[in-house]
């Protein structure tokens, strides 16, 4: 397992709120500007959904460089890699992919895993796909910080959230340079920039994430309605606890090793 320990500068809940006071006057392209002078090791966490293009477009024109870090779940849409490509042909950041452990493909991560592992135990599935190799990532390339494209009007978990915030238990420091944007906002800017974008959301697609959870928004419903329809479900589990999900998922994974054992007994 990866070492939890991630140099980042401390902050006390004072320090945090007079910081969060002050960057909550700010344009986004002010906050990229600060975190850039703040933070060495200050890397864009993005699956390429449209607040993390604008993002990278904001970036590019500062000229400021930051390398990204790409989670790979295997199980993107065809439409989401191919914009990963786009967006890394216009504008040259380093991108680091981080897949399954040991999987390679989908096959491999079938393999491993067995079918339609979201259907029978979501917590292995988050955990496997997005917790685990996005903490491989932080830990292998010393992220200090990461600047994510969360943002309030998505609502969920997400609707409280402050421009910086620090992770629970792991310290590393997560920026969301367009905490105070709608999604109006951030189309807007994709065409008045023509920054590449998912074709998806051309589909009524607003938020993409894997194809087998994902559908088109209605007319009317949430930004983030599409994601994980029918469920209570509002996020990944990148942004939550990550020790609770390490423990879920070893929890699980200790339930299904005994049921194994007793059916092989």
């Amino acid at each position: 397992m990866p070492s939890l320990a991630t140099p980042v500068l401390q902050f006390d809940e004072s320090q945090l709120e007079h910081i969060n006071q002050r960057l909550a006057t700010m344009q986004p392209a002010q906050i990229l500007d600060w975190a850039h002078v703040t933070f060495d090791g200050l890397f864009q966490e993005t699956a390429f959904g449209p607040s993390g293009n604008v993002i990278s477009d904001m970036l590019n024109t500062q000229g400021i460089s930051v390398p990204v870090i790409f989670l790979d779940t295997l199980h993107h849409f065809d439409e989401t890699l191919d914009l990963a490509r786009r967006s890394q042909q216009r504008y040259g950041f380093k991108l680091h992919v981080y897949k399954p452990d040991g999987c390679a493909d989908r096959a491999a991560f079938v393999a491993k895993h067995g079918d339609e592992l979201w259907k029978h135990n979501d917590t292995v599935y988050d955990y496997s796909v997005k917790v685990e190799p996005a903490r491989r990532a932080y830990s292998e390339l010393r992220a200090r910080a990461v600047l994510t494209g969360r943002r309030k009007s998505q609502k969920g978990d997400r609707a409280t959230m402050q421009v910086v915030e620090i992770e629970k238990g792991t310290g590393l420091i997560k920026i969301n340079p367009l905490a105070n944007w709608s999604f109006q906002q951030v189309w807007t800017y994709l065409r008045a920039h023509e920054v590449p974008y998912n074709v998806l959301l051309d589909q009524g697609y607003k938020s993409v994430g894997d194809y087998h959870s994902t559908r088109p928004v209605k007319e009317g419903e949430d930004e983030r309605a599409g994601r994980w329809a029918g469920s209570e479900k509002t996020e990944c589990g990148l942004h939550k606890d990550y020790f609770a999900m390490r423990a879920a998922f070893l929890a699980s994974q200790k339930k299904q090793n005994s049921s194994i054992a007793v059916s092989a007994a």
